[in-house]
C-alpha cells in the first residue's frame, strides 16, 4: 500500500472504544499509512461505533456524510459494537464500503487491498460466540491520559444491555502483558493511565484462554502499583459487587492509584434492580460508598443511573432521586432508557413514556450539578495536585486533580501534561475551580 495513503478515525462511545481505535490506528501506521485528523481529507475513514444509546446509533449517518464532504471518493469503514450488532444496516448506509465485526476489526488492514468505492458495503461479521479471544489495546497520542484496556466482554445478563451481544464473553489480558503495556505508556511520557474494559472488576476470567480466574482485579491493581514511571492510575467504571474492601483499602494507601471511583448504580430501587437483573441490591451500593468515604474522605465518586426503565413508577423514580440526593457521591452520568433490540427489557410491560423519561432525566441532571458543586465546595482550601490537559479553551488551560476536581488557569502551553501542587481557592461562575500555585516549576 502506498505510503501516501491517509487514514482518519472517529470514535463513538466509551473509553474502551478509544483504546481500541488507537491500537488499530497504530496497525495502519505499521502498514505505511499516514494518520490525519478526521476533519482533514483522507483516503480512508474508520468509524468506531457504539450501540449503548440511540443517540450514538443516529450519529453514525451524520459522521459518514461529514467524511464524504471532505472526500467523496474516500473508503469508509465501520467497526465496533453497532457494526457487530447490525452489520447489514450499516452496510446499507450510502457511502459505507466495509463493515467489520467484533473479531475482524483488529485485522482491518487485511481487508483493504482495493480502495474502490462499493455500491453496497461489504460485511465481514462473526457470530458473537466466536469472539472468545483477547486483543490488548491502549490509547496514546490523543490525550494527556492513556486508556489501558485490561478486559473485554461480559458474562452478566442485564436485561437492558446489548454489550454481551456486541463483545462476547468476559475475557482478560494476561497480567504480564498489561504490565508491559503500562510500562510502554509511561515511557512515552504520559502521566495518567485509566484502566478500562467492559467489566473490569471481572479481570482475570479468560486470561490465557481459561474460563476460571487466573488473577483477580485486586492482584492486577497491586501489580500495576509497582510499575515505575506511572504518576497516576485511575479505575474506570467498576461494578459495586466486584469492588472489594481490599481494593478500596489498597487504593487509599497506593503509590499511584487516585481517590476516584465510578460505580454504576442504574437505579435506587431494589424492585427495579431485580428487573434489570443487576447482581446487587441498594444496601451493597451504600456499603461501597461508605467504605470509600471512610478510607478516603476526599474521594470523588461518580454514578451511572438509568431513568425511564419499564416499570419505573413516579414512586420508584422518587425513591431513586431521594436515595441519590442523600448519598455521599460527587456526580451522576444520567442515561435515558432506550429500547434495544434482542434485550429482555424491550419486551417488558409498563413502558414509561418518552416525555416522562425526558422529565426525569432533566431532574437527575440537575441533581448531578448540585452534587458536583457540593463536592467542589468541600474541596476548597485543600492542597492537591493538578495534571493539565492539552486544549486551549477560550484562553484557559484546564486540568484535573487526583480526585477529579476540574480546575482552570490562563492558557500556557508549557503547562501541558505537567503536574503541579495547588491550593483550591474558589469556584468560578462556570462551575470550574480556581486555585493558588504552591509550585510553578514546570518539569516534564
Amino acid at each position: 500500500m502506498s505510503a501516501q495513503k491517509k487514514v482518519a478515525f472517529y470514535t463513538l462511545g466509551c473509553k474502551l472504544n478509544f483504546s481500541e481505535t488507537s491500537t488499530i490506528a497504530r496497525n495502519f501506521l505499521g502498514e505505511g499509512f499516514e494518520r490525519v485528523e478526521f476533519e482533514e481529507k483522507a483516503d480512508i475513514y474508520v468509524i468506531n461505533t457504539c450501540s449503548v444509546t440511540d443517540n450514538a446509533d443516529k450519529r453514525f449517518k451524520s459522521i459518514v456524510k461529514s467524511a464524504l464532504k471532505k472526500n467523496e471518493e474516500a473508503f469508509l469503514i465501520a467497526i465496533g459494537c453497532y457494526a457487530q450488532l447490525k452489520p447489514e444496516e450499516l452496510a446499507a448506509v450510502d457511502g459505507v464500503d466495509l463493515v467489520l465485526g467484533a473479531t475482524e476489526k483488529f485485522k482491518v488492514t487485511n481487508y483493504i487491498n482495493d480502495l474502490s468505492k462499493n455500491d453496497m458495503g461489504e460485511v465481514h461479521s462473526c457470530e458473537i460466540e466466536e469472539a472468545d479471544f483477547y486483543v490488548g489495546s491502549y490509547s496514546i497520542g490523543d490525550r494527556t491520559r492513556a486508556f489501558l484496556k485490561v478486559q473485554d466482554g461480559c458474562d452478566y445478563k442485564c436485561t437492558y444491555c446489548t454489550i454481551p451481544l456486541a463483545r462476547g464473553i468476559s475475557r482478560s489480558d494476561e497480567l504480564e502483558n498489561v504490565l508491559q503495556n503500562a510500562k510502554e505508556i509511561s515511557e512515552k511520557g504520559i502521566k495518567e493511565i485509566v484502566l478500562t474494559g467492559v467489566n473490569i472488576g471481572d479481570y482475570g476470567k479468560g486470561e490465557f484462554g481459561n474460563k476460571k480466574h487466573e488473577h483477580t482485579f485486586f492482584e492486577l491493581v497491586k501489580a500495576l502499583d509497582t510499575v515505575d514511571g506511572i504518576h497516576r492510575l485511575r479505575i474506570s467504571s467498576i461494578e459495586p459487587n466486584l469492588l472489594k474492601n481490599e481494593t478500596i483499602e489498597f487504593v487509599a494507601n497506593s503509590n499511584s492509584f487516585v481517590p476516584h471511583f465510578h460505580i454504576p448504580l442504574q437505579t435506587g430501587s431494589d424492585e427495579l434492580l431485580k428487573l434489570m437483573k443487576r447482581r446487587y441490591q441498594k444496601e451493597t451500593y451504600t456499603n461501597r460508598v461508605d467504605a470509600i468515604k471512610k478510607a478516603m474522605p476526599n474521594a470523588c465518586i461518580g454514578v451511572d443511573v438509568i431513568v425511564g426503565f419499564p416499570g419505573e413508577t413516579d414512586k420508584l423514580f422518587l425513591e431513586t432521586y431521594n436515595y441519590l440526593n442523600e448519598l455521599n457521591i460527587s456526580y451522576l452520568h444520567v442515561f435515558t432508557y432506550s429500547e434495544r433490540p434482542n434485550t429482555e427489557a424491550a419486551e417488558m410491560d409498563n413502558v414509561v413514556s418518552k416525555n416522562v423519561r425526558a422529565k426525569r432525566s432533566k431532574m437527575l441532571r440537575g441533581l448531578s450539578v448540585k452534587k458536583r458543586r457540593a463536592f467542589y465546595e468541600s474541596q476548597i482550601g485543600n492542597e492537591l495536585t493538578v495534571l493539565f490537559e492539552s486544549e486551549n479553551k477560550e484562553g484557559f488551560i484546564h486540568g484535573f486533580t487526583e480526585n477529579y476536581v476540574k480546575v482552570k488557569t490562563p492558557w500556557n502551553p508549557d503547562l501541558i501534561n505537567t503536574l503541579h501542587p495547588i491550593k483550591l481557592t474558589k469556584i468560578d461562575e462556570d462551575g470550574i475551580v480556581r486555585f493558588d500555585w504552591i509550585s510553578v516549576s514546570i518539569t516534564n
